[in-house]
């Protein structure tokens, strides 16, 4: 029975890394110790890290963190848990903190200045026109994504593909980037400067952090994507349902895997329509049929 507080802490830190396995078993170490689930990816460009566990038990991660040279000052987003986010533990070491540069090489920490929530907000009250670029993959803005006049929301399957999208996209023109936890958009602001964008800010913090401070009340629509087992986090009571079930149409923020086993993409469907065969595509169909 789960008697303390439950809680999960998402971070990132870009940092010249030169031997994530050592770091890659430091963490392990340090996390099975206190008894923390999640994952943790450690590169040559930092580490990323989505840990769940007991409230005293993640305080005293990040007191440990905050020891290390590397990594003291990380801001971390802190949400409720329940105690069955993760199912275990996992450190891993990648090539790639965020995966995106295989074929070309850029500056991977020549991110460009991130705009806190409120100066996010504020940014987009003042003005409206401004492109809004959703980092993240279709599946996740297709449940809570900021609204406004120009917000572009890319059909993309991994955070790769978003290079394809950018092409579409004015040089010469502002462009705010936002994702989760902020990893994502400012590793892609180093690559847009990268490839000639002349003003590009990322959301800082994320936004886990943007909901935080602003509920369901600022420029946030709907709900977010996590990547464990509660799959979405509203930031109020009133956050909606912005997502439309595959069978009904109905508004949900329900995913559940596709039934063909070979793909297991995420297909939202609401608890009505939760019993039907559930797949993402025509070909899908065939295959779990």
């Amino acid at each position: 029975m789960i008697t303390a507080m439950q809680k999960v802490i998402l971070y990132y830190k870009f940092v010249q890394v030169d031997d994530p396995e050592t770091l890659k078993f430091w963490q392990r170490s340090l996390c099975q110790k206190l008894g923390l689930t999640g994952r943790i990816i450690v590169a040559e460009q930092g580490i990323n890290g989505t840990l769940g566990g007991d409230l005293d038990d993640l305080k005293a991660y990040v007191k440990e963190m905050n020891t290390h040279p590397f990594f003291k000052g990380i801001n971390y987003k802190w949400s409720d848990g329940e105690g069955d986010e993760f199912p275990k533990l996992s450190v891993k070491v990648r090539n790639e903190l965020v995966a995106l540069r295989p074929d070309e090489e850029f500056d991977v920490f020549n991110s460009t200045r991130g705009l806190t929530p409120k100066q996010w907000h504020d940014y987009i009250e003042q003005n409206p026109d401004v492109i809004i670029l959703d980092a993240r993959n279709d599946y996740e803005s297709d449940i809570g994504a900021f609204k406004g006049k120009n917000v572009v929301k890319p059909n993309i399957k991994t955070f790769r593909d978003i290079k394809d999208e950018l092409e579409k996209l004015p040089k010469d023109q502002p462009i705010l980037t936002y994702c989760t936890g902020d990893i994502r958009c400012e590793y892609l602001s180093a690559y847009m400067t990268h490839k000639g964008f002349d003003e590009v800010h990322h959301l800082d913090g994320g936004i886990v952090k943007y909901g935080q401070q602003f509920g369901d009340g600022g420029h946030w629509e709907g709900k977010c994507f996590v990547f464990d087992n509660r799959l979405n986090v509203g930031f109020s009571e009133d956050a909606a349902d912005i997502g439309n079930c595959i069978h009904c149409g109905s508004n949900t923020s329900q995913h559940i895997n596709c039934q063909n086993q070979e793909c297991n993409r995420l297909v939202l469907v609401c608890e009505g329509c939760s019993n039907n065969m559930s797949v993402c595509s025509d070909s899908c169909q065939a295959v779990a049929i």
